[in-house]
């Protein structure tokens, strides 16, 4: 098993792929660390499944080369490389039970005596009571996990997955999202995730590369990405974020001040993704959740040092744990502010003026020069 599992680092050297003069991915180096759960994530047409197809030898580079471990099996097949796949459609086989489905890539090696593997196997995807049944009578969570259980029973040093929970309702999705880390962690193998959804990538992975136009935005740990997004497009499309379009009043190295319309916001200078110069533009995030709401009335109950300004409830949705608000304010059109349903009150409602504020740490700047809504409207194609 260790001699199997060992080198399961993946690495992409200058890997690129190109369909005549379309570009799919562009050359990009990427090392995803052994034993890691690693996601690239990202809308559809982005690259990522280009990228995880080259990486299995399902398709052929257009430049540069694939390293498990040290070993370039840039030129190897598919069958040649020490991977296995788990597709969205699960490819199970209907006339054979799930003992025999998980069996079945030892029996094609001529392994004889497969009984306690598939055993081993059954309990670590927790089906083991499951064994004599075929396919269609599990649901559609248990036969992702046979799925996950005949990929595993080769010992792959890298398992890749392509959009495997995609076909789950969001219920279920949840629950395999916990079950797939589970696994994960028992097994300690390199798991390589594809996904469009961001609450996904963001539950299961230790790192995520967030992937747009054949290329990498930006690359970290999903609390990284979400609370310092490099750009535009990882801002909107990690979650939702509020971005005020500002001017620079200055700049002391340790924090910057900005005005935009009648309002003088701070943040933390290590927090700007580009250098702000005094005069210049910068865009000011912040995630709706971040932000507290107060009527009017109450605005000087407010604590001092923090970044406020005022504005108009246009909408609000109560959606169960919270109640989400739009603000019109001359600082920012259609603001989104989340706030817990914990002590609503009851003057919050549209037509309110409202005071918005919340502490200038949770702000962060991004180059002004970027499109203010990339990643915005995104939406995942139906497969």
């Amino acid at each position: 098993m260790t001699e199997k599992t060992a080198g399961g680092e993946v690495r992409l050297s200058g890997i690129g792929k190109t369909y005549g003069s379309f570009t799919a991915v562009h050359p990009l180096d990427l090392t995803v660390p052994q034993g890691s759960f690693f996601a690239l994530l990202g809308a559809s047409g982005c690259g990522k499944t280009t990228t995880l197809r080259m990486i299995a030898g399902l398709e052929d580079p257009t430049t540069g080369s694939v390293f498990l471990g040290d070993r370039d099996v840039t030129g190897l097949p598919p069958h040649k490389r020490p991977v296995n796949t788990v597709f969205q459609s699960y490819a199970l086989f209907p006339h054979l039970d799930i003992y025999e489905n998980v069996a079945f890539g030892l029996r094609r090696r001529g392994i004889k005596s497969v009984k306690k593997q598939v055993g081993d196997m059954l309990d670590l995807v927790q089906l083991g009571d499951f064994a004599q049944r075929k396919p269609h009578q599990l649901s559609g969570g248990q036969q992702q996990r046979v799925a996950v259980a005949r990929a595993l029973i080769n010992h792959p040093q890298v398992l890749l997955l392509d959009e495997p929970l995609g076909a789950l309702d969001l219920k279920l999705r949840r629950q395999m999202q916990l079950e797939l880390k589970r696994i994960q962690t028992e097994v300690g193998i390199t798991f390589v995730h594809v996904t469009h959804d961001q609450e996904e990538a963001m539950t299961m992975a230790d790192t995520v590369a967030v992937m747009n136009g054949g290329r990498v935005e930006q690359l970290g740990a999903p609390a990284e990405l979400y609370e310092n997004p490099q750009t535009t497009f990882v801002a909107n499309f990690l979650g939702t974020s509020n971005l005020i379009e500002a001017e620079v009043a200055s700049n002391t190295g340790g924090e910057v001040v900005v005005t935009a319309a009648d309002a003088k916001l701070r943040l933390p200078a290590q927090r700007c993704a580009t250098a702000p110069t005094a005069g210049g533009k910068l865009l000011v995030g912040v995630r709706p959740e971040k932000i507290s709401l107060a009527h009017a009335d109450d605005a000087g109950s407010i604590a001092d040092g923090r970044n406020r300004f005022t504005g108009t409830i246009a909408d609000s949705s109560f959606i169960g744990v919270s109640t989400q608000y739009v603000i019109d304010s001359p600082v920012c059109p259609e603001l989104e502010v989340y706030a817990q349903n914990i002590e609503r009150d009851p003057r919050l409602v549209p037509g309110a003026r409202v005071v918005l504020h919340w502490n200038p740490e949770h702000t962060f700047g991004l180059d002004a020069g970027q499109d203010i809504d990339a990643g915005v409207e995104t939406v995942e194609a139906t497969p």
